[in-house]
């Protein structure tokens, strides 16, 4: 937990706050908006929680935070908190928690299948976690979007003994991986599970369509609470611009109404409205 005697200066008087370790990752707005702010190089607490249900959310992000950047008053809201993970978004997808300073924050997914459960980039590697991914079947496959969000991929792959999932040009963040992806052509891995090649953000930056609803992004793209729209950064494509823009563009050929990224906000829209939020920022991004 966090050391109040490096309590920013920023946060709002009371049981919950944020120190100097903070990263900036953005997983404490992401799961309590209502507590926590930013400046533009840190979260804080902007407001103490108001209610039952904030003060839950708020143990929450304290759980995920990657780098135990958040402190409270009290411990025992975080150990119900820790009960808690993995959160359920849809019926039988899940958000890990427990996220992980080695992938900067990056969020990780649970897919809970009956020909074997899937994990989508990884997580912390923590007792409670591992225990709950037991006892809801264990791990058939580990996809690995791109190299920046392996995290603790290996120990997952080990303990249960799941088939890691890589685009060969990310190769060289897990070199052990059990099964290589090649080329740029979409690829059905198992019935219902697609791994579409969308390089720009890194060479071979893969995202990963599930029953044509649910669409893990990765670095790809994803929800801009600022923007109120689907987004994508220049600033964070450390490998070709030109290349993820088309790549942005290639999507509009595929089905899904989810938009699960790695780094930003989740977002969910039923029926055509996704297409639309998916054409709108073609045009933004002038593809």
């Amino acid at each position: 937990m966090a050391d109040r005697a490096h309590r920013l200066p920023e946060n709002a008087d009371g049981p919950f706050f944020v120190d100097s370790t903070c990263i900036d990752c953005d997983t404490c707005r992401q799961i309590a908006p209502a507590t926590f702010g930013e400046t533009g190089e840190i979260s804080y607490v902007r407001i103490q929680p108001r209610d039952a249900a904030e003060e839950r959310a708020a143990y929450r992000a304290l759980v995920a935070c990657p780098t135990g950047s958040i402190g409270a008053a009290s411990k025992q809201g975080a150990s119900r908190a820790v009960e808690e993970f993995p959160w359920p978004l849809a019926p039988g997808v899940w958000y890990c928690g427990f996220n992980s300073r080695k992938s900067f924050g990056g969020n990780s997914y649970f897919v809970e299948h009956p020909a074997g459960n899937w994990l989508v980039d990884s997580p912390r590697y923590v007792e409670h976690l591992v225990r709950r991914i037991a006892q809801m079947g264990g791990l058939r496959y580990i996809f690995l979007t791109h190299r920046d969000d392996v995290a603790d991929a290996d120990r997952y792959a080990a303990r249960f003994r799941a088939t890691r999932i890589i685009h060969r040009l990310e190769l060289d963040a897990q070199p052990d991986a059990e099964r290589v992806i090649d080329g740029r052509e979409p690829l059905e891995l198992a019935p219902g599970f697609v791994a579409i090649p969308t390089p720009g953000h890194t060479r071979g930056h893969c995202a990963l369509l599930y029953e044509r609803q649910f669409l893990f992004t990765g670095d790809h793209l994803w929800w801009s609470r600022a923007h109120g729209r689907l987004t994508a950064s220049r600033d964070v494509c450390w490998h070709s611009w030109r290349e993820q823009v088309a790549s942005v563009k290639l999507l509009e050929g595929h089905q899904f109404e989810w938009v699960l990224p790695g780094h930003g906000e989740r977002a969910h829209f039923p029926g055509g409205r996704m297409r639309e939020e998916l054409a709108r920022l073609v045009e933004v991004l002038g593809a």
